[in-house]
């Protein structure tokens, strides 16, 4: 990779990080459903006017349904499960749990396209799963005020994550990447109109609350959707993966320099291991090859 898309990817990682403290600051006072509503509502007023004037707008009504179903499984519901997350457990460790993202999605690549992996991708798998496994076991807790529905929140949104690549794959091969982009926000802004007004929160939200909101719309999914999508055109979509292994980094930096939150060794430990495993299981680390 060139230097400047370097320097994109850490940047993409150094926003997408920053969106785990920001959920943190603002779902206590918005709560879960606002917070998610609100968040892909802003996106989609920043993205849809970009696919319009790209004049990839006739992309969208084609593909619409299809488009729909990425919203719901992208965006609604992964967002609003990490914004429930948000209000138990830390910025760091949502985002060490959303690093297993590639993991769900090799799994269900090969469960759903037969998309066999290799020896080494399996054994990554492995890998990955008893890091999540161990994390999970480490620090959750279904006492109340435990975290342990945060985690399986955090997990089922990895989860949706990871079934959306194989469905976007399946379904929408060939679309304009920014006709799914701004669609899919718009989809899930509708899918969330409804629950948010009916779980909107009593007391308006501070000034803080609404900045940590508008910061997740505009900067950390419209911009940083431009950004993922111009780095999957420039360097490819295996090399652009790899902003998965620096967002816990940038996330528990963040969290610890505004939060104060403790980055401990078992998240340390476990963090470790499932980048470790999601790397073989993506292919990163894929051994080479001595054929001539």
């Amino acid at each position: 990779m060139k230097p400047a898309d370097i320097g994109e990817l850490v940047g993409l990682a150094a926003i997408w990080g920053a969106s785990f403290l920001f959920m943190r600051l603002g779902a206590g006072e918005f709560g879960p459903v606002a917070l998610a509503a609100v968040r892909v509502g802003g996106a989609a007023l920043v993205l849809m006017p970009l696919l319009v004037w790209r004049d990839q707008f006739g992309d969208l009504r084609r593909h619409w349904r299809a488009i729909f179903i990425v919203g719901l499984s992208n965006s609604a519901l992964p967002f609003l499960f990490f914004s429930y997350a948000a209000l138990s457990i830390s910025a760091g460790l949502s985002s060490i749990f959303n690093a297993s993202t590639p993991l769900w999605g090799a799994v269900i690549a090969w469960l759903w396209l037969r998309d066999r992996p290799t020896a080494p991708r399996i054994a990554g798998l492995a890998i990955g799963f008893a890091g999540v496994l161990g994390l999970a076991w480490e620090k959750a807790s279904f006492k109340p005020g435990g975290s342990g529905w945060a985690i399986v929140a955090c997990l089922a949104a990895a989860l949706l994550y990871g079934l959306s690549a194989s469905y976007t794959k399946k379904r929408l091969q060939g679309v304009p990447p920014m006709a799914v982009a701004a669609g899919s926000q718009l989809s899930a802004a509708l899918a969330l109109a409804l629950p948010a007004v009916l779980w909107w929160p009593a007391e308006l939200p501070s000034a803080r609350a609404w900045t940590m909101v508008a910061l997740l719309a505009v900067l950390c999914t419209g911009l940083a959707y431009l950004m993922y999508f111009r780095l999957i055109a420039h360097v490819g979509a295996a090399n652009a993966i790899a902003v998965t292994f620096l967002i816990p980094a940038f996330a528990v930096l963040w969290g610890w320099l505004f939060l104060a939150e403790p980055l401990t060794g078992a998240m340390a430990a476990g963090c470790a291991v499932i980048l470790l495993g999601t790397a073989l299981a993506t292919g990163v680390l894929a051994p080479r090859s001595n054929a001539p």
